[in-house]
């Protein structure tokens, strides 16, 4: 499909390195147009790179980067001051104060200016938090007790009210409940300007327009939603597969013959030789002969040859055409757990705001952690890891654990991938800890890669593969929305590692496709204490 016609965002040339010289983009050439564009890639392609350049956060190495209007960006990873006002955190405040004052009768005209035309700023403010699930913040209190759902929305409140021409959106789905995401959904859809979504939510994807693949530094053009996309794919794999098929039958073909060109000639050249010392023919003729030959030979053998080479090269071709999405392959060993033993006991166990938790986990069992923004789940799985103290009440956990946070915040950035991973194992030796570091797709230099340039994606298997490759390794494992920065792949392929994994299981996710291929065996709900509910 050809980029829109009317371009909002243009990439000429675009070419980005990072400070330690690994490159990103070479010759980036990109156009985007009205509507909803949903960007997509592997791990590691460069989409939230590619966005921040788009924001002027980051400066590109060479090329240009042109946007039309005012601009909205939505980062991945967000974090808010947590001493911030809500109507600060909305960029409102100053004209809400101008508001207060000329209603209490100031006339200064700072405060009309501060004010200009936005006199229903504290309505849109309102209906905004309210449209996107925010109905309890007040815009006079601070946001240190928001949740990392209740951040996103905020942060995307504020874009929202500044009505931007162009607004860019990494993952934003990231941390968001159910309900939440909903409504996320349903603003997507509604949204009449200019849009760029990196995500991994399926059904986020679905709202698009168009679908932008970024792969080796270039992007492809898909028509329509996810799905639509999906299906062009699945049939462009389906020829790309039957031409491989083709062209690997082609290079036999044409070793046989060149094999069986070769053997007619040395039965042909035996056959001369042989006529001519039964019939004595002169050694003049018996050159001739020879030359004759040979040249026959070389001739057919170069046509052969360079049949051979082509049907090769037909085969290189169709080879690259299919796609080869590495993906991490999990290797747990020694985890097992015995059915009846107790991995996991929390006895009247009292957590901040109120919640308390009583839960006894035993064998290998698959625990669901679901419920709203800001409910504890992300505050439950770090008390029972140790990270934050129980206000009351006694936590177990007898069998080695380990806790992937929400935040990814466990490597240290001014180390390797590889001296992180150490550091978790100091008794393994290089090559074993280099050796399953490939097992999570960090094979070479890049397992000497600083972990500051990781993207989200890569951070994720790095902080995965230091928690999972430590020893002892985990019998309990507590996963706090691992899904949110990884690739589409990735997410089904980690699906499957962890379908295989033999130990007990604590997911806190809102990623009901994710869950359900995990085979959880109990749905809990925290709202105020932990309590059973249907399977989702």
């Amino acid at each position: 499909m050809a980029h829109p016609t009317t371009t909002s965002v243009l990439c000429t040339d675009l070419g980005f390195e990072w400070p330690d010289g690994s490159g990103v983009f070479d010759g980036l050439h990109l156009a985007i147009g009205p509507g909803r564009t949903g960007l997509i890639g592997l791990n590691g392609a460069g989409k939230s790179t590619l966005l921040r350049l788009l924001a002027g956060e980051l400066t590109p190495t060479r090329g240009t980067v042109r946007t039309v209007g005012e601009l909205g960006h939505l980062p991945q990873g967000l974090t808010l001051d947590t001493t911030l006002r809500v109507d600060e955190a909305l960029g409102v405040r100053a004209t809400r104060e101008a508001l207060h004052a000329i209603e209490a009768g100031d006339p200064d005209t700072r405060h009309y200016d501060a004010v200009g035309d936005d006199w229903d700023v504290e309505e849109r403010a309102r209906a905004t938090l309210d449209r996107l699930g925010l109905t309890r913040l007040e815009l006079d209190r601070t946001t240190g007790e928001l949740s990392g759902g209740e951040a996103v929305l905020l942060r995307l409140a504020a874009l929202l009210l500044r009505r931007p021409d162009v607004l860019l959106l990494d993952e934003p789905t990231n941390n968001l409940d159910l309900a939440a995401r909903e409504r996320l959904y349903e603003t997507v859809a509604s949204w009449g300007g200019v849009m760029v979504i990196v995500s991994h939510d399926r059904e986020l994807l679905q709202h698009v327009d168009q679908i932008a693949d970024l792969r080796d530094g270039a992007v492809t053009w898909y028509g329509g939603n996810f799905a639509a996309y999906e299906h062009t794919v699945a049939a462009q794999q389906e020829t790309a597969e039957r031409l491989v098929r083709t062209a690997e039958a082609d290079v036999q073909r044409q070793k046989r013959d060149l094999v069986d060109s070769r053997t007619r000639q040395e039965r042909s050249a035996g056959y001369g030789k042989k006529r001519a010392v039964t019939r004595n023919d002169p050694k003049i003729f018996a050159g001739k002969f020879k030359r004759q030959n040979q040249e026959t030979t070389g001739r057919l053998q170069g046509i052969h040859t360079e049949r051979l080479d082509e049907a090769r090269q037909r085969l290189s071709a169709a080879e690259e055409a299919v796609r080869d999405d590495a993906e991490i392959r999990v290797d747990l060993p020694r985890t097992a757990v015995p059915a009846g033993r107790t991995v996991l006991s929390l006895d009247r166990v009292r957590l901040p705001y109120g919640v308390t938790a009583d839960l006894e986990v035993r064998g290998a069992e698959r625990i669901a952690l679901v419920g709203r923004n800001g409910s504890g789940k992300t505050t439950l799985l770090r008390t029972i890891a140790g990270e934050v103290a129980a206000q009351a009440g006694e936590i177990s956990t007898p069998v080695p654990l380990r806790h992937l946070p929400q935040r990814l915040d466990l490597l240290d950035d001014t180390l390797s991938v590889a001296d992180n991973v150490k550091a978790f194992a100091p008794g393994a030796g290089d090559n074993a800890i280099r050796a399953r570091l490939a097992r999570f797709l960090f094979r070479g230099a890049k397992a000497e890669q600083l972990a500051a340039t990781l993207s989200g994606g890569e951070r994720f298997r790095a902080t995965l593969a230091a928690l999972l490759l430590a020893d002892p390794p985990p019998q309990l494992l507590l996963l706090d929305e691992p899904t949110n920065n990884l690739d589409l792949a990735s997410v089904r392929q980690l699906t499957q590692a962890l379908a295989a994994y033999e130990g007990a299981l604590l997911v806190a996710s809102h990623d009901l496709p994710f869950l359900r291929g995990l085979g959880i065996t109990r749905w809990l709900e925290l709202d105020g204490g932990l309590r059973t509910v249907e399977p989702m």
